[in-house]
């Protein structure tokens, strides 16, 4: 396996390369004849890079091709065209590429930042109209490797999806170039998809076993959003950005073609009879159960494979130890893999296995399932809805074994009437013992078996590959885990990683300025008087990327963002009062200058969003 990056200048061009079975590196400037030889000797390796699919894959094959690199650098870069659309000669350059970056993750400085790597950038000008000094070639060098062996860092933080796709290799036999492939792609080969278009994207149908009458005009919204085959609305994007707005249990929900959200318009801290009822691989089943798999698949293997994960699902449940439970775990995930992919390969015009009228059909019928579910629920004598997403619900019952064997008898009457032959449609329902809710995309809850559920951008399960604020994260946790106080989580905390905020310019913007020095204190106000600190210098940056901390020297002013000619803007969540520190953090405690009082306050102000 070798892992690899280019820099591309006008008249210079260079790249490191990791083979990290030999360990060996490879430095190579402006040698094709090198580069060649290497490539020769590892064509049938994978080679690994951070949006290599993209970019480095296609400035590599274009050195060896005789091509320019830089040309080919200013049309994907500057032209922003894809690879593919700049020449059909990379065809002649067989490569085995696996990409780190996938369409959800962050860049790879913002993805060092989070790690508490040095994001620290290098100083030569990619613009520069001439050839590189020595100097200049040694120090993009430097830059290079680092980003290599992050990227290697990276790849280590994500191995389950790697080591998923070689699974779906081997299991399926597929050829080593599907290493390459997104996981929509790899689905579209595996269930042997062939490219079909359709006239009736816009044609969708209602399920029999709907049984909707209080809420039946969310039913009627959607038959009026219905075109006939051979037929389609003027403005297809517009059309799928359409909602419906209506109330369900007493709470505002939005039905639409991308899933369904409700919850109230007030935070939620509740403990009693809480339930989370999950419907177990929702679309899969929903998919398998009403002959809505792809038509362009050309095998039944979407539901050998559903077969085959719900086997190892059952194994891991009733394993005798955690190793064995862990091994199960990770025998299913190839096969989580193909059915999560499949609906949003049914959506993708450039995938074979695209069908938008059975995705609509599944997606459509999914949220209507969901509510004829909540309308029956709402029989139960003091039930309470606490939310709705796309494949499950919170509800809160009165503690009574009544209203617990109507709360089972509902659900097994629509597991009924909503499942096939071909498959079952089935509930999971969970015990909740408390639970804090934000709005429907920020929740916390607990149940009595120790699980804890979390969503959203304040409380999400941190990764070191997304750790951006995570004292306020930590923070807010154990207090509604344990009510541990929030000044206590912050104030005993002294990692500085653990209160870094990182940032990025975009494109939208020209550079970085940093207020500096002793400020002027304005006041204003009459009544109310508020005071303001204006800074007279400021220092400009010229990185992509900044590692943030509040400080209590009021020398440290605001990180701004600036366009030309304009007054510059705050960063977003950072304080009016900070310090930049890019170089690596990963084993620094906290300075004297850090000013945790802002943490404190920042944490309160999100813990006040969910009603405490």
């Amino acid at each position: 396996m070798l892992f690899y990056d280019f820099e591309v200048f006008k008249y210079d061009w260079l790249t490191v390369i990791i083979d990290t079975d030999e360990r060996k590196e490879y430095d190579i400037v402006n040698d094709k004849d090198k580069l060649l030889a290497l490539y020769e000797k590892n064509i049938s390796s994978i080679w690994v890079g951070f949006n290599n699919k993209h970019y480095d894959q296609y400035i590599f094959k274009a050195i060896l091709l005789g091509m320019d690199p830089k040309e080919v650098n200013d049309k994907i870069i500057v032209e922003e065209k894809d690879g593919w659309q700049i020449s059909n000669q990379f065809n002649k350059v067989p490569m085995i590429n696996f990409d780190v970056f996938s369409s959800k993750s962050a860049g790879l400085k913002t993805l060092e930042g989070f790690m508490g790597s040095n994001i620290k950038e290098t100083d030569v000008d990619f613009r520069l109209d001439r050839k590189l000094t020595d100097e200049e070639i040694e120090q993009t060098f430097k830059y290079c490797r680092h980003d290599v062996e992050q990227t290697i860092k990276v790849f280590m933080e994500k191995i389950n999806d790697f080591n998923s796709i070689v699974e779906l290799v081997k299991a399926f036999d597929l050829p080593m170039a599907a290493m390459g492939d997104s996981n929509a792609q790899i689905t579209a080969r595996i269930l042997e998809c062939e490219k079909k278009s359709y006239d009736d994207e816009f044609d969708f149908f209602f399920l029999p076993c709907l049984r909707i009458e209080k809420y039946k005009a969310v039913l009627d919204w959607f038959e009026s959003q219905r075109y006939e085959k051979g037929t389609k609305p003027e403005n297809p994007y517009m059309y799928y950005k359409q909602s419906f707005s209506i109330d369900v249990a007493g709470v505002p929900h939005v039905f639409g073609f991308g899933g369904l959200h409700g919850a109230p318009d007030e935070p939620v801290h509740l403990k009693g009879a809480l339930f989370h009822v999950d419907v177990n691989n929702y679309y899969p089943s929903i998919l398998i159960a009403w002959d809505l798999l792809t038509r362009a698949a050309n095998n039944n293997r979407f539901s050998e494979i559903y077969v085959t994960r719900k086997k190892l699902k059952q194994k891991q449940l009733h394993a005798k130890t955690k190793d064995e439970a862990k091994m199960y775990k990770k025998k299913q995930m190839p096969y989580k893999t193909i059915l999560n992919s499949l609906s949003g390969a049914m959506k993708d015009r450039g995938n074979k296995a695209y069908d938008p009228r059975n995705n609509n059909c599944m997606c459509i019928n999914g949220q209507l399932m969901l509510l004829d579910l909540i309308e029956h629920l709402e029989a139960i004598d003091g039930f309470r809805l606490i939310q709705s997403n796309t494949d499950g619900l919170i509800i809160m019952i009165p503690d009574t074994d009544e209203a617990f064997e109507q709360l089972d008898d509902i659900c097994y009457e629509w597991e009924q009437r909503c499942s096939t032959d071909k498959c079952q449609i089935l509930l999971e329902t969970d015990q909740i013992v408390e639970i804090y809710q934000k709005d429907v995309n920020n929740y916390l809850w607990t149940g009595f078996d120790g699980d804890m559920e979390r969503k959203g951008a304040y409380l999400k399960e941190l990764s070191p590959l997304d750790y951006d604020l995570p004292i306020i994260n930590k923070a807010l946790t154990e207090f509604m885990i344990n009510h541990t106080p929030i000044e206590q989580t912050i104030l005993e905390c002294d990692d500085l990683i653990m209160f870094q905020k990182i940032v990025k310019l975009s494109n939208k913007y020209d550079y970085v300025e940093h207020e500096c020095g002793m400020p002027r204190v304005v006041t204003t106000g009459r009544r109310r008087l508020k005071t303001k600190h204006v800074y007279e210098n400021r220092e400009r940056y010229t990185y992509k990327c900044y590692r943030v901390f509040a400080s209590n020297d009021l020398k440290d002013g605001r990180l701004l963002k600036v366009k030309k000619g304009k007054n510059g803007e705050k960063f977003a969540n950072t304080p009016e009062h900070a310090f930049v520190y890019n170089d690596d953090i990963t084993d620094m405690k906290v300075p004297k200058t850090l000013d945790k009082q802002w943490y404190i306050d920042l944490a309160m102000t999100r813990l006040h969003q969910f009603g405490i």
